[in-house]
């Protein structure tokens, strides 16, 4: 670890400080640029200074705020900026949370709606390469120059409003992002904005909404405990936080008790929430629709942003909504069940032209094949490891040679990495690498993938931890795999059993690299055939492991990567992959 603390630390930001975010440490913010002579990253360069150092958010973690009276700061920094609350009705808003799927539901929903011929904003997080992925017109990240454009001039309004008395004369890195977007879409002219909350809801500050024109929740998880509470119902809470009294909202099906608890928060301000009932439903009598994103669990994303699709065109007094089918009633003290309804044949078109990176991702590249998936909670990673073996099982069979699987994993924040590894074991993976989430050693000329917020040793003692973790876990008593089902036969359409794979006597290796680059470059060994990068440093297989591994590798007719644990990484993972999402 000597010496760790000279690297650059650079990955895409992770947002971890929600109402805390408000509080930014004073005297960051130094002597602004010329807008007219600023470019690009000279912007995102300034828009890092807001992001809060990892030695000040510690001491917010112990002194946190009231949650209420940071949401109520918003809306100061908009007004400061030259909104008001009552312009954002202008965007006929469409916003979603919820644990899992909320970026895959918000993609679903604007598709669907450009298909329309409607000119869409969409405001999401993380970033994957570039922070301008966070602001979308029509699907795609607005150019350099409108977001260099934008920050400077409400970098510029900040600072002239600034009250001089108060410790903070500007918004948190994801509060400043969020009141550009407003300002983006509202300068651009959308037809709607699609806004997916940061974290939790009810005091994210995307809430600072007074009338989205449809609301959504997608499935619910435990995630970000030491903010949003440690229990589902807890969670649920938070979740429930983004209705508004008379607005629709939908939500898939949920575990009793955090249904329960979305129902009452409804009920409580006269909000009319529906259960989406399952795609299955709306494909009956009907062709079998096709989704743009792979994976089993993004069928439930999909009857969700269709739901309120069709709800926001019908608010807006479209006609082709789709036709009604025999509704089903609900049981009683149970949600309301949202309309079953044939999609439109544009609706059908923008599922399946709907596109995510880094979930459920697949690149085939020579002998390699990435399967790239950001899942971060328990139930994702089921979700993720389900569609990585029915991938795997998909695949074809090299006739000859032998096939490697890799898994490159991180995780950050207060999750549960070792609930998340055991999850990953069954795939029979022959190497686990372990990494954080920086793209190379020195990206100083990058400042997208610059975070403050945590410090190398940090995660460079957590990538040990997770490599600790899956030794255990390999010294342990093999157990029965969960995910195979008894009885099943292997070659049913229904299994999630893995191709044959003959097992290796390296079936438990793992090794730690210091950046995401070291670990492609050992895995790839020069047979990535864009991913070619400079020789790479002295020492970097001077380990048996890495030594003996390379040469499997090299040898290998087909090697499988899994990329997951974290959107940060697989970004980092993206970012040299594919050169272009950086230009």
């Amino acid at each position: 670890m000597r010496g760790a603390r000279s690297l650059a630390t650079c990955w895409p930001v992770a947002e971890t400080l929600w109402w805390e975010a408000a509080m930014e440490e004073p005297g960051l913010s130094g002597c602004p640029l010329s807008a007219k002579t600023a470019s690009f990253q000279d912007a995102v360069r300034t828009l890092n200074t807001l992001q809060t150092n990892a030695n000040y958010l510690e001491m917010v973690k112990r002194k946190r705020g009231d949650p209420q009276t940071q949401l109520e700061a918003m809306k100061l920094y908009l007004a400061r900026s030259g909104l008001q609350v009552e312009d954002l009705d202008q965007l006929n808003i469409i916003h979603i949370t919820g644990t899992k799927g909320k970026g895959s539901t918000c993609a679903f929903t604007e598709r669907i709606l450009r298909s329309y011929g409607l000119k869409t904003g969409f405001f999401s997080s993380p970033h994957l390469v570039q922070v301008r992925e966070r602001i979308r017109i029509n699907g795609q990240p607005i150019s350099s120059e409108l977001f260099t454009k934008h920050f400077w001039r409400l970098y510029h309004r900040l600072e002239e409003t600034k009250d001089d008395s108060s410790c903070v004369s500007m918004p948190g890195y994801f509060r400043f992002l969020t009141l550009m977007a407003f300002h983006v879409f509202l300068q651009e002219k959308v037809d709607l904005a699609v806004l997916e909350v940061g974290i939790g809801g009810a005091y994210d500050c995307t809430n600072i909404i007074r009338k989205p024109v449809v609301c959504g929740i997608t499935s619910l998880g435990i995630d970000h405990t030491g903010l949003l509470g440690d229990t589902m119902e807890k969670i649920a809470w938070q979740k429930g936080g983004i209705f508004k009294s008379g607005v629709p909202a939908f939500t898939v099906l949920q575990p009793d008790e955090p249904l329960a608890v979305l129902r009452d928060r409804a009920q409580q301000i006269s909000c009319p929430l529906y259960l989406c009932p399952p795609l299955q439903a709306l494909e009956e009598g009907g062709p079998p629709l096709t989704l743009g994103l792979e994976g089993e669990h993004q069928r439930s994303n999909a009857a969700l942003a269709l739901q309120v699709a069709r709800c926001w065109l019908q608010q807006k007094g479209y006609q082709d909504a789709g036709e009604l089918k025999a509704s089903r009633p609900s049981l009683p003290g149970q949600l309301p069940l949202a309309p079953v309804f044939q999609p439109t044949p544009r609706m059908q078109q923008g599922l399946r032209h709907t596109e995510w990176p880094g979930r459920t991702q697949l690149l085939r590249r020579g002998p390699l094949t990435w399967y790239l998936d950001g899942a971060h909670t328990t139930s994702s990673m089921q979700a993720c490891v389900r569609w990585f073996r029915q991938a795997l099982h998909r695949c074809e069979r090299p006739d000859s040679g032998s096939e490697v699987r890799v898994l490159l994993f991180n995780s950050t924040g207060d999750r549960d990495s070792a609930a998340l590894l055991k999850l990953l074991q069954p795939c029979q993976f022959d190497y686990a690498i372990f990494c954080p989430n920086l793209a190379e050693m020195a990206s100083t000329d990058n400042a997208d993938q610059q975070n403050f917020t945590v410090t190398l040793d940090q995660v460079l003692l957590r990538c040990l931890a997770h490599q600790q973790h899956w030794s255990r876990l390999h010294e342990e008593q093999v157990s029965p795999d969960p995910w195979s089902t008894p009885g099943q036969e292997q070659d049913g359409p229904a299994s999630l059993l893995l191709a044959p794979h003959p097992p290796h006597t390296h079936s438990a290796s793992s090794l730690v690299f210091s950046c995401i680059s070291h670990a492609l470059q050992w895995i790839t060994q020069g047979r990535d055939p864009l991913f070619q990068p400079p020789s790479p440093p002295r020492g970097l297989l001077a380990h048996p492991v890495a030594d003996s591994g390379a040469m499997v590798l090299q040898e290998a007719a087909a090697i499988h990567v899994l990329v997951t644990g974290s959107l940060h990484l697989v970004g980092g993972v993206l970012k040299l992959l594919e050169p272009s999402l950086s230009q």
